[in-house]
């Protein structure tokens, strides 16, 4: 499984549903295309890692690190089901706490957790198959930092897909 992120306006063209907003962003395979390029971000296979990296559990956590990649509501069972992607909606109250906790947790201080063999125990997925070097995530997590902060500066929801691996 692949992971990408879409920052949007939390209200987009007068649409309050989460589920139909994602129908409408979602519903061409082209859509990273048709989105600014700033507002996308692929993680490609390296999000649950990260997660990882980020509450010290390949799934669960608490917010806001949690919400930082697998938190939020999965609109999936919400109705978006016919996109043939996972899709989970997190609200810009939630985006905030989250950015600010990127903002405030250097990955430094994450880097005592990259220890492949215990990520590969714990189910983690592709563990087995990322660098040795613990800085090799830190780009991605720095990317996850700029984007979150992005989004909460201008009030914007972000949308989590799940896709599979081409």
């Amino acid at each position: 499984m692949a992971m990408s992120y879409l920052r949007v306006p939390p209200v987009l063209e007068g649409e309050r549903d989460p589920a139909a907003i994602a129908r409408l962003l979602f519903g061409a395979a082209d859509w990273r295309r048709k989105n600014p390029a700033a507002s996308v971000l692929d993680l490609g296979g390296t999000w649950q890692a990260l997660h990882y990296l980020i509450t010290g559990d390949p799934w669960d956590g608490r917010p806001p690190e949690s919400d930082v990649v697998c938190g939020g509501r999965l609109l999936t069972e919400d109705g978006a089901g016919e996109l043939g992607v996972d899709v989970i909606y997190l609200a810009p109250d939630r985006v905030k706490p989250a950015a600010d906790h990127l903002a405030s947790t250097p990955y430094g201080d994450l880097a005592d957790r990259y220890d492949r063999a215990a990520m590969a125990a714990a189910g983690v997925q592709d563990a087995d198959a990322l660098k040795p070097e613990p800085r090799s995530l830190q780009p991605a997590y720095d990317g996850l930092g700029r984007f979150f902060q992005a989004a909460s500066d201008e009030g914007q929801a972000i949308y989590k897909v799940m896709t599979d691996r081409a």
